[in-house]
């Protein structure tokens, strides 16, 4: 098969006018970046205000591996074959970030005859949303840098500056650097670090902000800093919030693009889902519902995390939530599970797929407390067995759900025919949604909550700085808040060595901060970077313009 990049430069896309077209909306109502590519303009979702709320599907997966699971070719595949049956439908995926695109993980735009277009553009600066909230981001560093050195008003101690420079590049020696040296004009010499663009707060906000009167409402409640008698200091008091709004002012509005088979999909907002909650925009989701019968986004990373996030945090921000769930998985990445090396996974082994299904057994038990419709889609490899692929039908029967094989990589919309036709019947069942835990419960509760419904330990161990830092988030008033827990993707558990299903362990909680503006509580466990590092052979090396044309995009 041909490269992705070959196939989304070979794609027949239609003008973004005529994808909005297709959707009852009008030229003005989105504003055009060239061709193939728009903003949709608040007057678009205006339009539809009567409309009742479509059916929202969300895809998610068992825990990431090497291996590969294509949980965002899955959600293509399922829009396009919905598209196919001739519904009416949306997708919403979140933005790609350039360090996995320039690093080891690739890109976000899907795979094979799966992929959202134009691809190129999607995984590189796009329209420019993640340059406006680095700019912003980095203003308010720098005014925070700038009120130290005139004078420092606030009396903010700089050992206790909590907001960080960002940047949407993997670069490790950024992770720890001193600002501030040199002659006195420099500035006040201090410890500061960078993050990664997605890990920024400013990102959260966008994602969870519901209009730009609440984005910059939110930025304003950004917790920035403490003073020396460990007072807090929020961005309002730097006077900070306005300009920010002003540069994120074209960020906040959701991008319009389609799929290779021209569904329209909005591409907007890329949170991680291990240091961040891991969904695209509220505004995003809540245009498509509207505009669309059918919405099908997904979330980050494996259901443990970006699945929990966004039932526990999104939704309740939103006020909505999925009438069916998708959990993605396949049989190399529960070979791997099960104690497979990955350069032997696509080699058949019953024994090594039956000792590593666990792991879609605890995502599966997990989503149904969830009191959603569940459906399991196996994202067929060419090396995949029957043999294989009837374990894991057989297991998924026994635990009470359907399993569904999706060619969608090799086949696009077409491999995903069934799958479309049975989350079609699961949105029109009855659901008894609930969330982890209430926003009533104190944040020990709701990490052990978390630890113990979703993680599957035995308890949790909070440690002596934590347990300080709960106490005074709570005494500011912000214990009401939902928890957002930056954890290992790649194990259940805080242990990345973890595979399967782990149980029987303690999750360890060693720093807890709140991000006042997002509207959660960081809950840290284990070692969970916020700027990675770039591998010995990064995926930059292959990537080149030759003759107008990118080449080594995936």
């Amino acid at each position: 098969m041909k490269p992705d990049v070959e196939i989304a430069q070979e794609a027949k896309m239609l003008p973004i006018t005529a994808v909005a077209k297709s959707l009852g909306i009008c030229e003005d109502d989105i504003d055009p970046y060239g061709k193939y590519k728009a903003k949709l303009l608040p007057e678009a979702e205006a339009r539809f205000a009567d409309k009742e709320n479509g059916k929202l599907i969300l895809v998610t997966a068992i825990s990431p591996t090497p291996a590969g699971e294509g949980k965002t070719t899955m959600t293509i595949g399922l829009g396009d074959a919905l598209h196919r049956m001739g519904k009416n439908v949306m997708i919403a995926l979140r933005e790609p970030s350039l360090g996995p695109v320039f690093g080891i993980k690739g890109g976000a735009a899907g795979g094979g005859y799966a992929q959202v277009v134009p691809m190129e553009d999607i995984n590189l600066h796009f329209t420019g949303d993640f340059h406006a909230i680095t700019a912003a981001n980095n203003l308010l560093a720098a005014m925070l840098d700038n009120h130290l050195h005139q004078g420092n008003a606030l009396r903010i101690d700089p050992k206790r500056i909590i907001h960080s420079r960002c940047v949407d590049i993997n670069d490790r020696v950024l992770r720890e650097i001193t600002v501030g040296l040199g002659e006195k004009k420099n500035g006040v010499t201090r410890q500061d670090k960078f993050l990664i663009t997605v890990a920024s707060e400013i990102m959260a906000i966008l994602c969870l902000a519901t209009s730009p009167e609440d984005l910059k409402e939110r930025l304003g409640n950004m917790l920035v800093a403490y003073d020396y008698d460990g007072n807090p200091v929020y961005c309002r008091q730097l006077n900070a919030a306005g300009a920010m709004t002003v540069l994120l002012k074209d960020a906040i509005k959701p991008n319009l693009v389609q799929t290779l088979e021209n569904t329209p999909t909005l591409v907007h907002g890329g949170p991680f889902a291990n240091i961040a909650h891991g969904c695209n925009s509220i505004i995003a989701t809540r245009t498509a519902l509207k505009i669309a019968d059918y919405t099908v986004t997904e979330a980050g990373f494996g259901a443990d995390l970006g699945a929990e996030k966004f039932l526990d945090i999104k939704c309740r921000a939103a006020g909505f939530h999925p009438n069916a769930i998708v959990l993605v998985a396949t049989a190399r990445a529960l070979k791997y599970n099960g104690g497979v090396p990955k350069a032997e996974t696509g080699k058949e082994n019953l024994e090594a797929l039956q000792a590593g299904i666990a792991n879609l057994g605890a995502h599966i038990d997990n989503l149904k407390g969830f009191g959603i419709p569940l459906v399991v889609v196996i994202n067929h490899f060419y090396a995949d067995t029957e043999a294989e692929l009837e374990l894991i039908r057989s297991y998924c029967a026994e635990k009470g759900v359907k399993a569904i094989v999706s060619k969608a990589f090799a086949e696009g919309g077409a491999g995903s025919a069934e799958l479309a036709e049975e989350v079609v019947r699961l949105c029109e069942l009855p659901s008894d949604f609930k969330y982890t835990y209430p926003s009533e419960a104190t944040l020990t509760e709701k990490i052990n909550a978390v630890a113990t419904k979703i993680y599957h330990a035995e308890g949790v161990d909070i440690l002596p700085a934590a347990k300080k830092a709960i106490a005074d988030i709570e005494a500011l008033g912000y214990g009401n808040l939902p928890i957002c827990v930056a954890k290992t993707q790649y194990s259940l558990s805080d242990d990345p060595k973890k595979l399967g299903a782990p149980s029987g362990y303690r999750l360890t909680v060693r720093e807890v901060r709140v991000s006042a503006g997002a509207g959660f509580v960081v809950v840290l466990t284990g070692e969970v970077m916020t700027m990675p590092g770039l591998p010995l052979h990064p995926a930059a090396e292959k990537i080149d313009l030759v003759d107008g044309k990118i080449v080594g995009l995936f």
